[in-house]
């Protein structure tokens, strides 16, 4: 197999549909906020969710800018990427062949951005300028895929702590940006049981119990806007601690919930499915 076949493929219609996607204006309101599961390497061999994500990109207006809070930068005082233009890459995996680590996703100078950001946010809750962070892994896998033509401005924000509460109140912060044409999305995976998985079941394609069952509750709690039981989850989902040995894939989504006009409103799914045996759900907030 050629590595990244499926993005080749992809990536001409895909630029000519970037190319005249509509931009955000005033009178478009503010955009949603979104979640998705995001990959890694493997998503650019996989033609389908690939056209979903340019799909679901192509139904919004083109944003301003992005702010992306991914599961792969877990670091406390809450953090900004470096916000100069063409910031190198995280290549923040290992084991894959060659071609990945040389992808490239040159976003514009995002200054004005970062410090838009930073203001938002309160004194207690100070914004860390990070002069040389890149975007990881999180970021621009699914980017390249939604926004192809790397012409947005980009900041990733930092994941600072686990509690659901405070990444809410992040996310509120957040909020105000929406209506500025600032998308907002947290980057996780629905499911991210990566210890429990076996060979039989990726090369079988075969769905763990504990997967299906964990995307299956999390879909009724987010149809719900059932935000108590969300954040309950280690001790009220089923497929628990299987579906999330650790916290960090799940968590984005209260950033998520949180820049919504209502944390407890029920969401549009956008993306279902799996792959490898994980949930791919991705949704986004309503209007």
């Amino acid at each position: 197999m050629i590595p990244a076949a499926a993005y080749d493929a992809f990536l001409p219609e895909a630029l000519s549909r970037a190319r005249a996607q509509r931009p955000w204006a005033p009178a478009d309101g503010a955009l949603p906020a979104l979640y998705l599961s995001h990959g890694a390497p493997p998503l650019f061999d996989d033609a389908l969710w690939l056209g979903q994500l340019l799909d679901w990109a192509q139904t919004l207006p083109k944003p301003r800018g992005i702010v992306i809070i991914s599961a792969h930068w877990e670091t406390a005082p809450l953090s900004l990427s470096a916000a100069a233009a063409h910031t190198p890459l995280v290549y923040d995996f290992g084991g894959f062949h060659h071609r990945y680590y040389t992808m490239e996703y040159a976003t514009p100078d995002a200054t004005a951005l970062a410090a838009r950001v930073a203001a938002a946010m309160p004194d207690s809750e100070p914004v860390h300028q990070h002069p040389s962070r890149g975007l990881d892994h999180g970021a621009w896998v699914p980017l390249m895929a939604m926004y192809p033509l790397a012409d947005i401005p980009v900041l990733q924000l930092s994941l600072p702590t686990h509690d659901p509460a405070r990444l809410l109140d992040i996310g509120a912060r957040l909020r105000p940006l929406r209506q500025e044409g600032v998308l907002v999305i947290g980057s996780g995976f629905m499911t991210h049981g990566l210890p429990f998985l076996t060979r039989e079941m990726v090369l079988h394609g075969r769905v763990p119990s504990w997967s299906a069952d964990f995307d299956a509750w999390v879909a009724d709690a987010l149809s719900r806007g059932d935000v108590d039981a969300l954040a309950g989850y280690q001790h009220r989902a089923p497929g628990m601690p299987y579906a999330h040995p650790t916290p960090d894939h799940y968590i984005p989504l209260f950033v998520t919930l949180g820049a919504a006009d209502r944390a407890d409103q029920p969401v549009d799914t956008a993306i279902d499915g799996y792959m490898m045996g994980f949930s791919k759900r991705a949704f986004q907030t309503t209007a």
